[in-house]
């Protein structure tokens, strides 16, 4: 289904405006379909059944967020920035995520991404929305350009530089609670509370964020956060999922 076109971001007559709001994006899974950073680096490096024997692990509760991040560093000896940036440009994302930015935006509201995956990959989100899908719908100019087209903030674990010359620091790897701190900083940073906050996401790692915000969107979510969730969206585009809240007064 092709989405209609987002809406004015102008409130209707005799509506009071709304309060600017904060949306909170997980990375793997939600707006990456179907796989995560982890994954898409991987597979630059030709170690796809390691990276999927690793996340497996994670998902069952065998490796804490540390663990994941000292065992992947182990494995990624290779890695290059050029190897993270076509893993970036080449990762199955979903469509319309620079037109939900900039319709955030357009509202005077704020959009932030939050995740456990690795600093040097979700900072790029700061820089610019990643690429549209090929076929997606989009902006005739949604690729091009120098306009910022990134999040107002993203938060990712803290890695050691590429090259790694050194281990992971357990202390610098995010976790699910830390998701919860760091939306109180953004709230604080940005001048909203809590109420203000919409949540998307789609895992274990989502859900005690979901349980502090009124408004979430489980997107492509597994079963640990059913019943959770405002919303839920099944899909590969960002516009369908974003509409379920993004429109409402």
């Amino acid at each position: 289904m092709v989405p209609s076109p987002l809406a004015s971001s102008q409130p209707g007559a005799g509506q009071a405006p709304r309060r600017p709001r904060l949306h909170l994006f997980d990375l793997d899974g939600t707006l990456i379909h179907g796989s995560s950073a982890a994954v898409e680096i991987a597979r630059q490096l030709g170690l796809d059944t390691e990276i999927r024997e690793l996340e497996s692990a994670f998902s069952a509760g065998a490796l804490t967020p540390p663990q994941f991040a000292a065992r992947a560093c182990e494995l990624w000896s290779e890695l290059t920035d050029e190897h993270v940036g076509r893993a970036f440009l080449q990762a199955p994302w979903l469509a319309g995520i620079r037109e939900v930015w900039e319709d955030i935006r357009a509202r005077g509201e704020h959009c932030a991404v939050i995740s456990l995956s690795p600093d040097f990959f979700v900072s790029r989100l700061l820089r610019q929305a990643p690429p549209s899908p090929r076929g997606a719908s989009a902006s005739p100019d949604a690729d091009a350009g120098s306009a910022r087209t990134g999040a107002d903030a993203t938060y990712g674990s803290r890695w050691p530089s590429i090259p790694f010359r050194e281990p992971v620091n357990p202390a610098g790897i995010l976790s699910a609670a830390a998701k919860v701190r760091i939306a109180d900083e953004l709230c604080a940073q940005f001048g909203v509370s809590r109420n203000e906050c919409v949540a998307y996401g789609d895992s274990m790692s989502d859900a005690e964020l979901f349980a502090r915000v009124p408004t979430s969107v489980a997107v492509n979510a597994d079963r640990h956060l059913r019943g959770l969730s405002s919303y839920e969206y099944r899909g590969r585009d960002l516009r369908e999922a974003y509409g379920l809240v993004g429109t409402r007064p």
